[in-house]
């Protein structure tokens, strides 16, 4: 799942951006409060972590600006420990949820699936399209075992079965796959399609390439 992470300390926003990076997150990183709103109105997100204390705007106007926009992510925000105000005027402003530093990975992690979950929509509940089931904690069934693919190959999946035989274009699952720091064109997203397509093989499930349009996840036997 695509991350925009929003912190003005570099050595932690660093530490922040391997760690999710290594637990399946695509993670984009800017540090303030201009480049984040910049950001949210071109780029689209799973989730928000936005710290309150920024240069050039702070956290609680950039959240302000997303649901003024009828934006509906997920925003977690970082306060300080001492900051209760601003974390009561966070949760009045829209925002899903709050950590105060410093914490803990786990405790982050947790929080981030459990916005997760809440914010799917058809997705926080285990979704099946013929044999391939996915629950909601992620993980991929593909009839009736274990689906092992990459982070990437999973965002690549999961994009796919928003919209079960309906055309996702390669821009999107580019966009839904990849992290703006990232040096990949846009023509890499061929490859993972193509490992997902093989570890999807033997199955009624099929990722059909519909010319012009991009990709469709497509059941043989579904009516």
């Amino acid at each position: 799942m695509r991350l925009l992470l929003v912190e003005d300390t570099v050595e932690l926003a660093g530490w922040l951006q391997k760690a999710l990076t290594q637990k399946g997150f695509a993670v984009d990183w800017v540090a303030d409060g201009v480049a984040a709103d910049h950001v949210l109105q071109t780029e689209e997100y799973a989730l928000v972590v936005l710290d309150v204390t920024l240069p050039r705007m702070n956290g609680l106007e950039v959240l302000a600006r997303l649901r003024r926009r009828e934006q509906k992510v997920p925003v977690l925000l970082l306060t300080a420990r001492s900051a209760l105000a601003q974390r009561v005027q966070g949760l009045n402003a829209g925002a899903d949820d709050y950590l105060t530093k410093p914490f803990e990975l786990d405790e982050l992690e947790a929080r981030l699936r459990a916005l997760l979950r809440r914010g799917q929509g058809q997705l926080a509940q285990s979704q099946v399209i013929g044999q391939l089931e996915r629950d909601n904690q992620g993980c991929f069934m593909l009839n009736r075992k274990p689906l092992r693919l990459t982070p990437r190959e999973a965002s690549v999946l999961t994009t796919l079965m928003r919209r079960p035989g309906h055309p996702v274009s390669r821009q999107h699952l580019y966009e839904q796959t990849f992290t703006l720091c990232d040096e990949a064109s846009q023509e890499s997203i061929e490859l993972y399609v193509h490992r997902v397509r093989k570890k999807l093989a033997g199955s009624d499930v099929a990722i059909v390439t519909l010319r012009g349009l991009g990709y469709s996840l497509e059941c043989q036997q579904c009516g």
